[in-house]
């Protein structure tokens, strides 16, 4: 959830700075389906009886599929901002590693949402002696946001590279995105997008 608000806030800034969502369209990602499809199972393993169907095995396929879409970020890396994503990515796969297959979330953190541990399988536990302790679930949205949650520096490294490709793109300051028109262009057809490689 915490990538969507940095999406949000890419978005709006890239309006306020006078870029242009069309843009967007020209960028092109090496890899997505790969992305998409770690993104499913994760979708599946947190909002399903699957993490809790698959028992010991559930964490494993968790941090695979965290692994496997760091991997399909980093084939992206040429474009600016996916370098953040990249380490903060790390990070979080490094802390899920270290932890057993989970993302250790403070007790501070759960008790500022007002929140218990989670029953049932989750990507995020109290965890006894914890593991690379700065890199896990450590600060808390604060409980007036919607889907508030707990969240790490990784996962603000990743809305942090987010928000900066979407800025940048929307600019047209990305390669394999349009470059902005000069003034009295008029309809002139702008160069074809070309993927990143």
């Amino acid at each position: 959830m915490f990538i969507l608000y940095a999406v949000v806030i890419g978005l709006a800034l890239g309006l306020a700075t006078g870029g242009r969502l069309s843009r967007l369209g020209q960028l092109h990602f090496r890899w997505a389906p790969v992305i998409a499809v770690g993104m499913v199972v994760q979708l599946a393993l947190f909002s399903s009886p699957l993490g809790d169907a698959l028992g010991d095995a559930a964490p494993w396929l968790y941090l695979g599929s965290t692994v496997l879409v760091l991997a399909a970020v980093a084939r992206n890396i040429a474009i600016p901002g996916m370098a953040i994503v990249v380490v903060g990515g790390a990070c979080n796969a490094l802390a899920i590693l270290a932890n057993g297959g989970y993302m250790p979330v403070g007790a501070g953190a759960l008790a500022a949402m007002g929140r218990a541990e989670q029953v049932g399988y989750s990507n995020s536990r109290l965890v006894d002696d914890v593991r690379l302790w700065p890199l896990t679930d450590v600060f808390a949205m604060p409980t007036w946001m919607p889907a508030a949650n707990g969240f790490s520096v990784g996962d603000v490294l990743i809305g942090v590279g987010v928000a900066v490709a979407i800025v940048l793109a929307m600019h047209g300051r990305i390669r394999g995105v349009a470059a902005t028109a000069p003034a009295g262009a008029g309809d002139a057809p702008s160069a074809p997008a070309t993927a990143v490689r």
